[in-house]
Order: structure tokens, then sequence, then C-alpha cells
């Protein structure tokens, strides 16, 4: 669901902070939401209040200035039970962040020689292929296809194993077979056709590394990726090994109820599986900056990194999102695990970035936020605040948007009219407001989207259309 922040605010900082204290007590002490309403004063709230409104027990964030990273923190508890803090060197599984570090393993590979970009992916492949179709008679699958989410391939996410959960191969994941949770990974379009985000897709990538180097996946990016990105405390080993486990930070759900066993398992490990920090994988955007920039001790070629951060029609360049063009660009990627909530950028001809992480199924609001608020602070060419300007719609149409409605068809979601304001309750999740910005638009003030209300011929209002689904109306 897209969740709803209640408060907001149009208050800017009397000048933009120059030094990490600077940045750091305005992150602390007057954090601004994402999404900015026109015409609404509210008082900035500290970092403490923000994640508490939220439910997010830990925030880790490491930043980028100046082409080093400037500064590092963490808040919060990594376990809330045991009451142990979370510091900057406590583990978070990146999830989706695990695609684009695994990317430029693989781009290694392409380098010397043992993977081609353009080939069929299938004549890398050992020990498993991916089953002859329709789709791939004319134009097989490539890792190009794979990298950029082209290559037609099923499964788009994957959500992890408890533990006490037996954990497939990666064979068995790829197939579908049990104890696999997951649908077998195959091709239901033509690759190059079109654009389908597939962790299915980055799995097969992950056994043709191994398959072309016999090595196993975990200990071929050590060797070729975290060790020379100085990522000494990250793994892609997946469970964690129980030696390590009080590094890492316990994860909680919309509840604020520990994962069983502390956190999930994901054997799918380039598509969601590497553990590491903020400072970590701050120190790996920081690598493919060296590489851009052409260094002679560059983990890959100033060529490969070039075609790495070259967007292709959907904005995707190899392993993650690109934006922009010379000093403004940028290269991404948020994550989504059981329990984990993060995002990355790094912008190489400014020498700035981040990475903020958390240990909470609610901690994609308030990433967002701090994500806008260091855009704020450093003048980013994105993640810059959403601005809506509301309008005012009588009481029949506000009464006639409220109601109930579901999501996928199983979860009840109401949306009331309260004081002249239309509020959600999600399942598990804090009220939060829509704002009208038409008779047929609302808009998500957290993260910032545009709802679309769903009207028959007759005017009655059967949905609201989000870019992820339609929420159907049931009820009044």
């Amino acid at each position: 669901l897209i969740l709803l922040l209640a408060p907001t605010l149009w208050a800017q900082p009397d000048s933009e902070p120059s030094t990490p204290e600077a940045v750091i007590q305005q992150i602390e002490t007057a954090l601004l939401p994402k999404v900015r309403v026109v015409g609404r004063d509210v008082a900035p709230a500290t970092l403490q209040e923000r994640m508490a409104f939220h439910g997010v027990p830990a925030v880790s964030i490491a930043v980028i200035d100046q082409g080093k990273i400037a500064w590092a923190k963490a808040y919060g508890l990594a376990d809330v039970e045991a009451g142990r803090a979370a510091t900057t060197e406590t583990l978070f599984q990146s999830a989706s962040m695990s695609k684009p570090v695994a990317t430029m393993t693989a781009l290694q590979l392409v380098q010397d020689g043992l993977l081609e970009l353009d080939g069929p992916i299938n004549e890398s492949l050992a020990s498993w292929q991916l089953p002859a179709s329709a789709f791939t008679a004319e134009q097989p699958v490539t890792l190009r296809h794979l990298m950029t989410h082209t290559a037609g391939t099923t499964v788009s996410g994957f959500p992890g194993y408890a533990a006490t959960d037996s954990v497939p191969t990666t064979m068995q994941v790829l197939d579908g077979e049990s104890p696999a949770n997951t649908q077998a990974v195959r091709s239901f379009a033509k690759p190059g056709h079109s654009f389908r985000y597939s962790g299915g897709g980055m799995t097969i990538m992950q056994l043709a590394m191994a398959d072309v180097t016999e090595t196993s996946f975990v200990e071929l990016t050590r060797e070729r990726m975290l060790g020379p990105a100085g990522m000494e405390r990250s793994t892609y080993a997946q469970p964690l090994p129980a030696a390590r486990a009080l590094e890492a930070a316990t994860a909680y759900d919309s509840d604020g109820t520990p994962i069983a066993g502390r956190y999930h398992t994901y054997p799918e490990m380039a598509a969601a599986g590497l553990w590491t920090t903020p400072t970590e994988y701050a120190g790996w955007i920081l690598t493919v900056n060296e590489a851009v920039a052409g260094a002679s001790d560059a983990v890959l070629s100033q060529a490969l990194t070039d075609s790495m951060l070259t967007p292709n029609s959907n904005g995707w360049g190899l392993g993650m999102p690109v934006n922009g063009t010379g000093d403004a660009l940028a290269f991404m990627h948020g994550g989504s695990n059981a329990g984990y909530k993060c995002q990355m950028v790094g912008y190489p001809h400014r020498g700035q970035g981040a990475v903020v992480m958390t240990n909470s199924d609610t901690g994609s609001a308030l990433v967002d936020e701090l994500m806008t608020a260091l855009h704020d602070a450093y003048d980013w060419p994105i993640f810059a605040p959403t601005v809506v300007t509301p309008v005012s719609l009588d009481e029949t149409t506000l009464k006639a948007i409220a109601g109930t409605y579901q999501q996928f068809g199983n979860t009840d979601i109401p949306i009331r009219l309260e004081e002249g304001k239309l509020i959600v309750y999600p399942p598990g999740i804090t009220p939060r407001e829509l704002v009208p910005i038409s008779d047929t638009q609302i808009v998500d003030i957290v993260d910032g989207e545009h709802l679309t209300i769903e009207r028959d011929e007759e005017g009655t209002i059967t949905g609201i259309k989000a870019s992820w689904t339609t929420l159907k109306r049931v009820s009044e």
C-alpha cells in the first residue's frame, strides 16, 4: 500500500548547512517531510519523533561529500528487546540494493572474458538452463537483458525464508521446486522488448557468475568486489553465519513485531542477499566513482563503467536506475526485504551520495524524508521535495470518495472523512491523510504519488488507481 503522512509543513532552513555538523543538526532537529503541501505550516520534527511516528527502531546513515565519506551516524535500537543500540557497524540487509554490487562484479567477469554482455546467457550456464520458449526463439536472453530487467523473465521479488524454513538451492529457486517459495523463473516476453523488474533474472545472473568461475557466489563477490571496495564486514552469505548474528539489526514488521528468527534468509543473493552497513556501501559508491574517473587501480574499466551508467529507454543502466547527465548524473537503487527498507544514491561527478538503512517494514517513509533532507542540505539534482497544491472539494464529493476499498482483493482499507480531511487506515499502520488536488486526483503525502479516482459511466466511484495496483471500492 502507498502510505500517507498526516503532518506536513512548509518551513525551510534559513541557510544551507555547509558542514557535517550543521547537516547532522538539521536532520536530528528539523526534519521535513518529502511531500510539502502549499499553505500548510507545521514545525519541523526531530529525527527521534519521526522514527517514533513511523515505528522505525533503528536507522543508519552514511553521507558522501567532496569525494569522501563526510559523516556517518546510527540512531535507535538494533534490537528493541535486548536494548542493543544501533551503531555505524551494525549490519542491515541491503535487499535489492544487492543488485548493483552484484552487477558490477559480473561486469568484472565480462572484462576478463568470462561472461559476455550480449551473448546467450545459456552459453554461460553449466549447471542449469533457462528453458527455450517461443519468446526466445529469435532473440535469446543475454546478460545485458538480465541487468536491465528487459529479459522478459518472471518473478519480480522474493519473500525470503524464515529461520525454521528449509532453504532451497539456486537451481531449486530457478525451477520453483520445493522448498522454494516462489514460482519458476521462466520467459514470458521477448527479450529486449519490455521492462519487467525481475529478481528472478538476477538469480540467473548469480548462477552464471558461479558457473563460469567455478566459485561460490559468496566467495566470488568477496574476492572480486567486497574486498577491493573495502567492504570487509559485508557479505552475501545467506544465512548470515551464526557467529555474526549479533552484528545484525533485528528486522521488524509493520506492527513492530520482530521477524521470526530475527530476519529472513535470501538464497537469491545477487537480488537481495547482501549484508552491509551504510558506511561500507558508501565505500562501494566511491569505488564506482573511481571507475568513472578512469583510475588506474579501479575495479572496473572506465568503458564498462560508462556502460553501467548509461540508461536505456526505461531509465535503467546495468543493474540500477540512472538519472541525469554530466554533473547531474546519478545512480541509485532502493531495497525492501522483510523488515528492512533502504535507499542509496551516488553522484559520481559531484563527489556526493548517501546510503540510508532501516530495520522496519515501515522504514520507507522515513528513508524518503531523510533523502529529501539530504537533497535540501547538499542541493542534489534528485530527491527534491514534492510540492502539491490542494483543492477544496465540497462535502458531497469528499463523502463519495470515503468508503472501504480492497487491496489485492482480500485486505480492507477504510478511507474516512474526518474534520474535512480524507484519512486512510492501512492495516497495522498509523492513519494518514489523502490530499485532493482535483476531483479525480488525490496525492499520497509521503511519497507524492498521484492516485486516480475511477468512476463508472454513472459517475459512481469504483476504485482508486495507483501505479502499482487498483484499490477496488467495496462499500461506502
